[in-house]
């Protein structure tokens, strides 16, 4: 193993990061708290500048170079947070950056990274391509390649989180940190356990992208076949290897969470904390309620809220259907005269609310005997949605549940 990251290096990455971070207070929840039986208190990178905590890595990276580098510039790859860290920190710092992005990347993030300074690149379709151009470029122009986590120096400016959640929360017990390639799990372990040994910290990673959890089953670094989430910034289908030996050291444990936990957490922080955080920052607070309820003190950190509208929009989408506050039934009735109002009466006597009307004529050759009627209903949840459906069985007809849209 490489020397161990140090409490002296951690205290300088705190005092260097400050340059360029915004200070994000601990956010004690109660709602989580009622919902997990510890106490709970969330770490809100999503409202660093930038939009995560990547900026931490990167500038801590680039504070350390030699003038002659700053003045040659640093690059790198990515199609996230990490770009627009890079970009930020090296403006910051006074040198150029290059970002390769691939192809695939919305405009949106590649427009912000313009934005922060930064020489943007298209190449590519995947990452991997985006990568390997940086790394020649890097070669030919004698440009700095800054990894997104891969990396000691970057992993200790990360871990400057850690250090100000226990200056904050001194008698921590337990810090949740999300994993991708592993550079943040790397920082925040490697302090906590420094600081204090007694410190639990579980890694949480995507079940659809596991990669630390089937390194440290193997023994080794391993690469996963592919990775399927909708936690893209965690999507990695390789941890680190050099920061693996520092997880296999001083993580507790690791939990993996699957995607349809992330929808309903994304709900639970807009409704309850009225904030956006994105699916990777959010698998802290679904691993919250995989916890024993111990009344512990618990900090969970939100790496990032860069999230796309688009993508905000499905996942409020699916939350709400998955909560049972969305809902479609099928209903066939005689094709007579004041039918859909008796439907429609039955589900307004339940406090039911009418979002979408579908009536469907053709369903049979018999109009007679049958037409389709699709309600989408908004209901309080689960249980409020079966009373609705219970009253429209018991007024004759024959609901099924069907695939909701909104």
């Amino acid at each position: 193993m490489p020397e161990m990251l140090t409490l002296e290096a951690f205290e300088e990455a705190s005092e260097k990061v400050k340059e360029v971070t915004l200070e994000t207070k601990l956010v004690e929840s109660p709602y989580l708290s009622a919902a997990t039986g510890n106490r709970m208190w969330l770490k809100p990178e999503n409202m660093q500048r930038t939009g995560a905590y990547k900026l931490r890595g990167a500038y801590y990276k680039i504070s350390k170079l030699s003038q002659e580098e700053l003045d040659r510039g640093v690059i790198t790859a990515s199609a996230g947070n990490h770009a627009q860290g890079v970009a930020y920190a090296a403006t910051h710092a006074g040198a150029r950056s290059i970002v390769v992005m691939p192809t695939t990347t919305p405009l949106i993030k590649v427009e912000r990274t313009k934005g922060y300074g930064a020489e943007v690149i298209l190449y590519g379709d995947v990452f991997d391509d985006a990568k390997q151009r940086a790394v020649e470029l890097a070669e030919e122009q004698g440009l700095t390649y800054i990894p997104p986590f891969n990396d000691t120096t970057v992993a200790t400016g990360q871990g400057t989180i850690a250090m100000e959640i226990v200056q904050e929360l001194p008698l921590v017990d337990t810090i949740l940190v999300p994993v991708g390639g592993g550079g943040l799990a790397c920082g925040v372990s490697t302090f906590a356990k420094l600081y204090n040994p007694k410190i639990r910290v579980v890694g949480v990673e995507p079940a659809g992208a596991a990669s630390l959890t089937a390194a440290l089953g193997a023994g080794h670094v391993v690469k996963l076949p592919s990775a399927n989430t909708i936690a893209d910034g965690t999507a990695v289908l390789e941890v680190g290897d050099k920061v693996f030996p520092y997880l296999q050291q001083n993580l507790d444990d690791v939990i993996c969470v699957d995607d349809d936990e992330l929808v309903v957490s994304f709900l639970d922080m807009v409704e309850n904390h009225k904030m956006i955080v994105e699916n990777s920052g959010l698998l802290t607070v679904a691993a919250a309620k995989h916890l024993p309820a111990e009344g512990k003190r618990v900090a969970c950190i939100l790496s990032g809220g860069n999230m796309d509208v688009i993508t905000m929009s499905s996942v409020v989408q699916h939350g709400l259907i998955q909560r049972g506050r969305i809902f479609t039934v099928s209903v066939l009735l005689p094709d007579r005269p004041g039918m859909l109002v008796r439907v429609a009466g039955v589900i307004a006597e339940q406090s039911g609310n009418v979002i979408k009307l579908e009536h469907n004529q053709f369903v049979s050759t018999n109009r007679n005997a049958a037409v389709e009627l699709r309600v989408t209903i908004e209901a309080y949840g689960e249980e409020h949605k079966a009373q609705i459906v219970g009253a429209i069985r018991e007024a004759g007809f024959d609901p099924t549940l069907v695939q909701a849209s909104l």
